[in-house]
This record gives structure tokens, C-alpha cells and sequence, in this order.
């Protein structure tokens, strides 16, 4: 499989914030355990889950032509109740190591990724700052509106499939880790 397609958006070093956020965006290991760790009642609320069309910067990620569908897990992480990050994992559509990862209901798929598959390469990081005209921001504002939120993005393969993992941190985390 070929490595992670970067572009102009998506770069290897994160954008200037907070150093609160910018510890939690450059978190290497489990942003879930992050975000429990800060005493706050952490869950996962699924918002979307199944199969939709690709973004235009993921299709090439996955080694599919643009557009093409593909399995998409959507959720919105949250402390105390406050949605503080949203997140799209997406693999292909008939992957058979994936698929089973991602139809996990409300449970964490950090934990899994961090904990449970200890065969699974993890490709490092690239981050951005979300124009509005993104397809993620878009769906990020539908929870919380943010003018060009941060946002991170990170391609795991187990057994060589690809599946990828976008972040966005709402502006309600920030205010949290404050």
C-alpha cells in the first residue's frame, strides 16, 4: 500500500496554539486517555456510521479513485457531557480488518488502536488549521461552530490495510483544559 498522500493542508508539524492544545494535538499516544485523564467523564457519541463517499484529500489515502465510497465512523467525543473533539475514521469499504474496528457502537476506538492490535503501524501525524469550505469543518460545525479549527489526521495499517483517523478540537476543549 502506498504511504499517506500529503498535500498543502495536511503538514508534518502542527499549527502555533495554545500549549494545551498543542499537547493534546500532538499526543502520540491514546487522545483518549488524554482526555480521560482529565478527571472529566469522557464517552463517545456515534454520529454517523456506514457507508458515504469520500472527502477529496482521503479516496488516495485508501488507494481508491476520488469519491469512491468507503466506511466511515463518525463520533463526536466528549467531557462532562461537551462535545470537545470530532472524529472520521475511515477505511475501505470490503476491508476485513477494519471493518470490524470501526463497528464498535460508543466504545472508544483510541483504546483499541493503543492497546489491543499490537501488530498495527501507526504513520506519523500531519495537522491543519480547517478552512470553512472543508468537508470536516463542516461536519465538526454542526456541533460546535469553529473558524478554522485544528485539526489532526493519522493512516494505521494492520495486515497492510489502511484506515485513517481525523481529528478535529472543538474550541469547547480548549476552554476545558484551561
Amino acid at each position: 500500500m502506498r504511504a499517506m498522500v500529503q498535500d498543502s493542508l495536511w503538514l508534518a508539524e502542527p499549527p502555533a496554539l495554545s500549549p494545551a492544545l498543542v499537547a493534546c494535538l500532538t499526543e502520540t499516544g491514546s487522545l483518549t486517555e488524554r482526555l480521560m485523564a482529565t478527571g472529566r467523564a469522557f464517552a463517545v457519541t456515534v454520529l454517523r456510521q456506514g457507508l458515504a463517499g469520500g472527502h477529496d484529500d482521503e479516496s488516495a489515502q485508501l488507494g481508491l479513485p476520488k469519491g469512491a465510497p468507503q466506511y466511515v465512523r463518525e463520533v463526536a467525543l466528549t467531557l462532562d457531557g461537551v462535545p470537545v473533539v470530532f472524529a472520521r475514521s475511515y477505511c475501505r469499504p470490503d476491508c476485513p480488518v477494519w471493518l470490524p474496528v470501526l463497528d464498535r457502537g460508543s466504545r472508544s476506538l483510541g483504546l483499541t488502536l493503543f492497546g489491543g492490535l499490537p501488530q498495527l503501524c501507526r504513520e506519523p501525524l500531519h495537522y491543519a488549521l480547517l478552512p470553512a469550505s472543508h468537508p470536516l469543518c463542516a461536519s465538526a460545525n454542526l456541533i460546535i461552530p469553529a473558524q478554522t479549527p485544528p485539526a489532526r489526521r493519522c493512516r494505521f495499517l494492520l495486515d497492510e490495510a489502511p484506515m485513517v483517523v481525523c481529528e478535529v478540537f472543538l474550541p469547547t476543549l480548549e476552554n476545558l483544559l484551561s
